[in-house]
């Protein structure tokens, strides 16, 4: 972590920041208004952090074989982006753990006791190096020019072999619990994986909804607890839609489409899916330091249908890798963390393009001095409305604008744009946002927040 008394803005293009700047209390400066639906937004913090610990939790059923090669193939342009970052490679951990938590007691074919239990995975996928730990380690010299690494070779090459983890896990996916118990200390294998105070995301692929259950009996097999008739219905993983979603109707096991889907706050069997956003953002003293995303089944529509009697829920989507059921609590997951979140469907082809997405977003979420978007420009430089604002979003929330630069630069703290071709040659302005504040301190706390006009 290293802190900047002048220093480059990344560019953050988060949303809903227009209350941020709405009663700025410096009136003596000109403040820019935006146009409703013509603006753009962005923040970073004073302190800029490097480190990121990036954990994918990947689907292992019997479906997922396409979808996993897709995902070690593709990995190099998640990468890629991850390099032109200011500064280039962060300094990462990456880690994966399946969606296996098994099934308890009952004798389900692949659903073995606990499972994976969220211990990290680092078992090769064939003739491949690994990582000396369960995750990939690589960060930065203190001379910062060369790196250390605990691995061999390629960085993308590495994440490969220990990406795809085969097919044989258990089909009552429980992602979520996966994650938490990758990352709740209980496993002592995966000691090292968190840094308490590096950047964590959290990567989610997975072709069927969360399932993960606080009482295992959900799973009970008994030959006599099979039928449809009974209070569990028979035994697929349409038991994880039933008890974990509650739609509009809310009669499960009729047939027929959905509307209003969203997480059973009440279900008798499954965790609530709020339980495991608020875990993930207790893990940080400022929960903008978590980012998640998923390459799942799109969330909707949401259909019940029928095989052979029993009821079904229909796919959401298909592609030629195979199809997806709606992720709604997966979905719902993500939701939680506004600004910090992406999803993208699996029924692609390939998995190219939502590797992108993501990298993308931990990319503005880590730093990138490029100003992106289309922008109006007057005289060759945007119309923006820059502000130091401490305890963004938090409560005793204060905000103080940044003015620009004077010819002489003797009204600082300001701002100015400088032309950077060579690092934004493929942002339109081609522009970075530089803060000047010769030598004053800056509390730690501190966020900078910009509105700009957009075309």
């Amino acid at each position: 972590m290293r802190t900047l008394s002048s220093f480059l803005i990344p560019t953050i293009f988060a949303g809903a920041l227009a209350s941020t700047l709405a009663a700025c209390p410096d009136r003596e400066v000109a403040e820019v208004t935006p146009r409703q639906n013509r603006e753009q937004e962005k923040e970073i913090p004073v302190q800029i952090n490097r480190d990121i610990d990036i954990l994918f939790v990947v689907d292992n059923s019997g479906s997922m074989r396409e979808e996993q090669a897709s995902l070690a193939a593709n990995f190099n342009r998640f990468i890629n982006v991850l390099n032109n970052i200011e500064g280039g490679l962060p300094n990462v951990h990456i880690g994966v753990v399946s969606t296996d938590v098994g099934a308890g007691p009952f004798g389900i074919m692949g659903c073995t006791g606990s499972g994976d239990n969220g211990v990290l995975q680092n078992a090769p996928s064939g003739a491949c190096n690994t990582p000396t730990d369960l995750y990939i380690s690589d960060v930065s010299n203190a001379d910062g020019t060369s790196r250390v690494t605990n691995y061999t070779g390629d960085l993308a090459a590495t994440f490969s072999c220990i990406a795809e983890l085969g097919t044989g896990g258990c089909g009552f996916e429980q992602p979520l619990e996966s994650m938490r118990r990758a990352l709740n200390g209980s496993n002592a294998q995966n000691n090292g994986f968190l840094r308490p105070t590096a950047f964590l995301a959290v990567i989610i692929i997975t072709d069927e909804d969360d399932c993960s259950v606080e009482d295992v009996n959900m799973f009970d097999s008994d030959p006599a607890q099979d039928r449809i008739d009974s209070n569990l219905g028979f035994l697929s993983s349409f038991r994880c839609f039933e008890f974990g979603v509650q739609c509009e109707p809310d009669t499960p096991r009729s047939a027929g489409p959905r509307q209003n889907c969203v997480p059973r706050d009440n279900s008798q069997y499954m965790y609530n899916v709020n339980e495991y956003a608020t875990f993930l953002k207790g893990l940080k003293d400022d929960p903008g330091q978590i980012i998640v995303a998923g390459i799942i089944g799109n969330p909707s529509p949401v259909t019940v249908g029928s095989t052979d009697g029993e009821p079904v829920l229909d796919a959401s989507c298909v592609s030629g890798a195979g199809e997806a059921d709606p992720a709604v609590r997966v979905q719902s997951f993500l939701d939680s963390f506004p600004q910090r979140s992406t999803s993208t469907t699996i029924c692609n082809d390939d998995l190219s393009d939502a590797l992108v997405v993501i990298a993308d977003l931990l990319a503005k979420v880590i730093g990138n001095p490029c100003i992106e978007g289309k922008l109006a420009l007057t005289d060759g430089q945007p119309e923006c409305t820059v502000a130091d604002v401490r305890n963004l979003n938090q409560d005793g929330q204060e905000e103080t604008i940044i003015p620009k630069c004077d010819a002489g630069m003797s009204n600082l703290p300001c701002y100015h744009f400088e032309a950077d071709p060579a690092a934004c040659p493929d942002t339109d302005t081609q522009l970075t946002l530089v803060v000047e504040r010769g030598n004053a301190d800056v509390a730690s706390n501190t966020t900078v927040v910009a509105r700009c006009v957009a075309e």
